[in-house]
């Protein structure tokens, strides 16, 4: 698999090169089509799994770098719901011991999922537009359109 780019400066996967056309995928809707290999391009340097991934959601993308279990997702889903949410609260909510809430919080932090707020005097957190978005879109939605940019940060998600 390739990544290549038509004469419109269109993204896709290449799936099958053939004599004169070439198959290739939109990595947004999955769909495929031919294209003549002569309006194609490779582009170099771009790995065509980073291009399969665009076609998700960038707030999706920046919360699954951040979320690594469903304990950890349904965390970020309280704080989304119940936001902002005091800290003391959270952990009466949650049942993680404080050190892996306060890990996971932390992860959600550099993520740029969370930020830490003030609640009736107590610190507690509140949830980011992009996880907003995020989970709106998980949950089979359209999202709120205003966590569209991805601000990195995060490692990698280690499974379940």
């Amino acid at each position: 698999m390739q990544t290549v780019r038509d004469a419109t400066g269109e993204t896709y996967l290449l799936v099958k090169r053939s004599a004169e056309s070439s198959r290739v995928r939109d990595p947004a809707t999955g769909e495929e089509r031919y294209v003549e290999n002569d309006e194609l391009s490779v582009v170099d340097g771009e790995s065509p799994l980073a291009t399969a991934a665009s076609g998700v959601p960038a707030p999706v993308r920046q919360t699954l770098r951040a979320v690594r279990d469903d304990r950890s997702l349904g965390l970020l889903a309280v704080v989304v719901d119940e936001g902002p949410i005091a800290a003391i609260d959270l952990l009466d909510a949650a049942d993680m011991c404080e050190s892996d809430l306060h890990g996971t919080i932390t992860e959600f932090r550099a993520a740029g999922l969370i930020d830490e707020v003030e609640v009736a005097g107590r610190r507690g957190y509140e949830a980011r537009p992009v996880a907003v978005d995020a989970l709106g879109l998980l949950r089979g939605g359209t999202g709120g359109g205003d966590g569209d940019e991805v601000d990195g940060g995060a490692s990698g998600p280690d499974g379940d």
